[in-house]
């Protein structure tokens, strides 16, 4: 098992394929599940990827130390991050759960400790990947130099992706963004619930910075399918999980709501992500582009 920060690759020895394409949509969802560190937890949270034909399921608070991954009996393959210092505590975690065509398609990934996770997927689009990075952000009331601390490394991570790539940030971010998008007209829309939070404003400054959208932010829906997570007594309700997209692909990010049917025993939501590749007119494969030039022109001028 490599520790954290080394970078992995697939084991697979299947022939390779790609996820993501103009013409057929793809499901990615993200989940605060509690914890996968309980018996047949690990199978019930795949049953539920595969009830909603999910290609990717991120996964927050997977409470598993080390890294590494681990195959099901049906045919699901995990990707997980969580501590690295021996005799750890088995809390924070992430992963990412991946169906047989996601596996085939993966190019590789990274571990990044306990909040971190991070994963590169072929496209039909030659030259344009998939960059995820699943994330389980500190909560609101955390310590400011521990939250400095994760969004300074996810800032890291996101500039390392290639620009052309298609950049998915998604998981807890324990962040309120609220409905009001004053001053952030660029990064999200007016479909968030609450006011924003500190950790709110963090994310919204961090997608700023990094030409992101927040997802659920863009897509007008009834409250029960925006709220991720709702409390022990059904009192409080809010949007603390998140997908973000970047700005360069918006458009084919399709919708992002929460699917209240899938139930794990979490306290947090299952929420779901459509997309479909969508490209700017004028994109190109760079050399392979052949330039035209309008001959009749210029032998007008001799």
């Amino acid at each position: 098992m490599k520790h954290s920060g080394e970078s992995q690759m697939p084991l697979e020895t299947t022939e390779p394929t790609t996820i993501m394409s103009t013409r057929t949509t793809t499901t990615l969802g993200t989940w605060n599940v509690r914890t996968m560190f309980e018996t047949g937890k690990t199978a019930q949270v795949a049953a539920e990827m595969r009830n909603y034909n999910l290609s990717i399921l991120g996964i927050s608070k997977s409470r598993w130390t080390g890294s590494g991954q681990r195959r099901l009996v049906t045919g699901e393959m995990l990707r997980f991050s969580g501590h690295e210092e021996e005799g750890a505590p088995h809390t924070r975690g992430v992963a990412l759960m991946l169906s047989k065509t996601a596996q085939r398609a993966l190019i590789g990934w990274e571990a990044h400790g306990p909040r971190i996770l991070t994963a590169t997927f072929r496209t039909k689009k030659r030259r344009i990947n998939l960059d995820i990075i699943q994330c389980y952000a500190p909560t609101n009331d955390t310590e400011e130099e521990d939250k400095e601390e994760f969004y300074n490394r996810m800032a890291t991570i996101i500039q390392k992706c290639p620009s052309r790539n298609i950049i998915i940030v998604m998981g807890d971010l324990n962040a309120k963004i609220g409905s009001d998008n004053r001053g952030y007209e660029e990064i999200m829309g007016q479909q968030g619930l609450g006011e924003m939070n500190d950790n709110g404003e963090r994310l919204a400054d961090l997608c700023a910075t990094n030409n992101l959208v927040i997802g659920g932010s863009l897509f007008q829906h009834k409250r029960i399918h925006k709220a991720t997570w709702i409390s022990p007594d059904l009192s409080t309700e809010n949007q603390i999980d998140h997908v973000c997209i970047g700005k360069k692909f918006r458009r084919s990010l399709q919708d992002v709501r929460v699917r209240r049917g899938a139930d794990v025993a979490s306290d947090h939501q299952l929420l779901v992500a459509r997309l479909r590749l969508k490209l700017r007119r004028n994109w190109t494969e760079g050399s392979s582009q052949r330039q035209r030039y309008n001959t009749t022109a210029l032998n007008r001028q001799h």
